[in-house]
């Protein structure tokens, strides 16, 4: 059940934890490498209650939503791109971190390219609603294969009024086991801020993916379509996502990355590749300067 936005965290949780404070500022986008590999989020921008249930070899992952809010998606996944990029910021800089975050609506809304109007804050707290009732169980990074990490995305979160009820911001305390996996270096990978602008459930998740597998290879990676398939979680059936992936392809939308379809034995594979890099368009992205040509 969602904690009523008035209302004080957990009392016991939130008293063991120490205050971080957001600090606003253009950091480096960071992802947890898990989250990119594996089928934990809807990626429909339609409300989804359908579980994932996702096995392939060792590795089990359960996701469930209620119908009030359906299950978190791609898209609401940024709060935690916002969060592992804070998060990683501040160590690597010798300050102290902590599960429990305090920051503003508009500062997670302007890092991730949203608008800051009446709608965007609705619709981020809509977002945090599904982060905080969306469970996930999962035996990624558990010691035994057999047992299973059970948790929500945000633990609770609330907003934080002044004694006159006027907004302050809002404050949220992340599970253990995504916390653990942002502070594990070998876990956390640099992402392109392009990828804010993809506008696209299947082309955000394959971003990721690629992310993942490809890095910086010069030979890149491919995958085989339906084993794609099977990792995305998508409702959708093989020949759609099939028809849908080659439409990706098309289009070239992947920041950094080149797309090809190949067919080996009567099988798709899709198979992506680094771009080269531009040193003068990698600085005008990093001072957000528009590029012509």
């Amino acid at each position: 059940m969602t904690v009523p936005r008035n209302a004080s965290l957990g009392i016991g949780e939130r008293a063991q934890l120490d205050l971080f404070r957001s600090v606003p500022g253009d950091l480096a986008p960071r992802d947890a490498q898990d989250l990119m590999t594996w089928p934990f989020f809807s990626l429909a921008k339609s409300k989804r209650v359908t579980p994932i249930d996702f096995r392939m070899g060792e590795t089990c992952i359960s996701v469930e939503a209620v119908p009030e809010h359906g299950m978190a998606t791609i898209w609401d996944a940024d709060v935690l791109i916002w969060a592992t990029s804070q998060i990683v910021e501040a160590r690597d800089a010798g300050h102290p971190t902590s599960r429990l975050m305090a920051t503003t609506p508009h500062e997670i809304l302007s890092y991730v390219g949203r608008g800051t109007g009446r709608d965007n804050y609705d619709r981020l707290k809509a977002a945090l609603d599904r982060l905080q009732s969306t469970t996930v169980a999962t035996s990624i990074r558990q010691q035994h294969q057999r047992r299973r990490h059970r948790f929500s995305w945000i633990n609770e979160w609330q907003e934080r009024l002044d004694a006159s009820g006027r907004p302050l911001g809002i404050e949220l305390i992340l599970p253990d086991w995504f916390y653990a996996g942002v502070l594990d270096r070998a876990l956390v990978l640099t992402i392109d801020r392009a990828y804010f602008d993809l506008t696209g459930g299947l082309e955000r998740w394959l971003y990721r993916v690629v992310r993942k597998h490809g890095g910086r290879q010069s030979g890149g990676w491919s995958f085989d379509v339906k084993h794609l398939h099977l990792k995305s979680g998508a409702l959708s059936p093989l020949k759609r996502f099939a028809f849908e992936l080659r439409a990706i392809v098309r289009r070239q939308p992947l920041p950094g990355y080149t797309l090809a379809i190949e067919h080996s034995f009567g099988r798709e594979r899709l198979s992506f590749a680094p771009l080269p890099i531009d040193p003068m368009d990698a600085a005008m992205r990093r001072l957000k300067l528009p590029r012509y040509g």
